[in-house]
């Protein structure tokens, strides 16, 4: 097993004017689950293949162990990757795609199999193994893509998406299959992904990236509690927490005819206006008629809850495309529905508190 250090990592494509990862610093620890998630194009996956030895470095290093492997090829690495297409042959057998990688290391005909046998028991593969890739589910395929990886007994795991050409049921029972087994096995993993919840769900840690840029490492809960900006605080959490930019006033932030109460200490840091984050379960509806006034356009029941959807009242018609929509999660059946309106309160404890010009958090 080993860590993994990217140390001031950059990479820069032919005919761009910005870096795809501008100086990447970040530390993965022996055995860890590292999941580094984004939208498209902030540059995880390129993160990963740099790592891998698929992408060059134009600037920066990066460390295996005490290894400096920045140079060295993909094969010199002691890496296992796991595509998100699996990349299986489909003229051989389940047994001969895992064994492969070993057959082409010159291992011995009875230590592949039993490394292949060894693999397929952990992986519930036994009874496939004669088949060919055609004969499988995707998440069978999946998982032989997962076998052909730690049968090489890697330093380091990589993973570029790999549920993602599962259906919606079989990726929630497969991320939960793969980070028992990642902890099982105690190998180093990266883990590419833009799923935000498959990120929170899987990852000892999780990288937030933007436009090649690190925003926060965090544990997943230390990433949903703490958001160090309005960018991460806007990606990590279903539904998306609530930011809605007021006019800074006499005890506190101006949203709509509400003032949410914020302490002199934080306005202090703020400008002319700040940003006011709540997460959904954070706004319950108001027994006193004050509160958030909240036109509900939508409403979700979810069987145990439900979210509601709508915007602040008194947004001009003019305005109501570009107002931010605000969701608060309720308990369901409580008769509400589309075109009323509603006050929600927030737990001033758990409100959020972004400075608008720096959008870093200031609560």
């Amino acid at each position: 097993m080993a860590t993994v250090t990217f140390r001031d990592a950059s990479r820069v494509y032919p005919g761009s004017d910005r870096p795809a990862v501008d100086k990447l610093n970040l530390e993965i620890e022996d055995g860890e689950f590292m999941v580094l998630v984004g939208p498209s194009g902030c540059g995880k996956s390129t993160s990963l293949r740099m790592l891998a030895g698929l992408e060059d470095i134009d600037a920066g290093k990066i460390f295996i162990g005490d290894r400096d492997v920045t140079e060295l090829s993909p094969k010199d690495r002691d890496i296992a990757m796991v595509f998100q297409n699996y990349a299986l042959y489909p003229h051989m057998t389940v047994a001969d795609n895992m064994g492969f990688a070993l057959k082409m290391q010159h291992v011995s005909k009875a230590d592949r199999a039993a490394r292949v046998r060894e693999a397929a028991r952990l992986l519930g593969l036994e009874e496939y193994l004669n088949r060919k890739p055609r004969a499988l589910s995707g998440g069978q395929r999946q998982r032989v893509a997962m076998g052909r990886a730690i049968v090489r007994q890697p330093q380091v795991f990589l993973m570029d998406e790999p549920l993602s050409n599962l259906d919606a049921k079989l990726r929630v029972a497969t991320r939960t299959q793969i980070a028992a087994l990642q902890s099982r096995l105690g190998v180093t993993t990266v883990y590419v992904t833009h799923d935000q919840v498959e990120a929170m769900t899987m990852g000892d840690r999780v990288a937030v990236m933007r436009d090649g840029l690190l925003q926060q490492v965090d544990a997943p809960l230390a990433l949903y509690d703490h958001p160090v900006n309005l960018f991460v605080a806007g990606f990590i959490g279903s539904p998306a927490m609530n930011l809605i930019s007021g006019a800074v006033v006499d005890g506190g932030v101006q949203v709509g005819d509400y003032v949410v109460p914020v302490s002199r200490e934080v306005l202090a840091k703020a400008g002319e206006t700040a940003t006011v984050g709540i997460r959904p379960e954070h706004l319950s509806i108001s027994e006193d008629g004050r509160g958030i006034a909240v036109d509900v356009s939508v409403i979700e029941e979810l069987g145990a809850e439900g979210n509601v959807y709508g915007t602040l009242s008194g947004v001009s018609e003019d305005a109501i495309m570009t107002a931010p929509q605000i969701v608060a999660r309720t308990h369901a059946r409580i008769g509400m529905h589309r075109g009323s309106q509603l006050r929600f309160t927030p737990d001033l404890s758990r409100v959020h508190v972004f400075n608008d010009a720096t959008q870093e958090r200031i609560s």
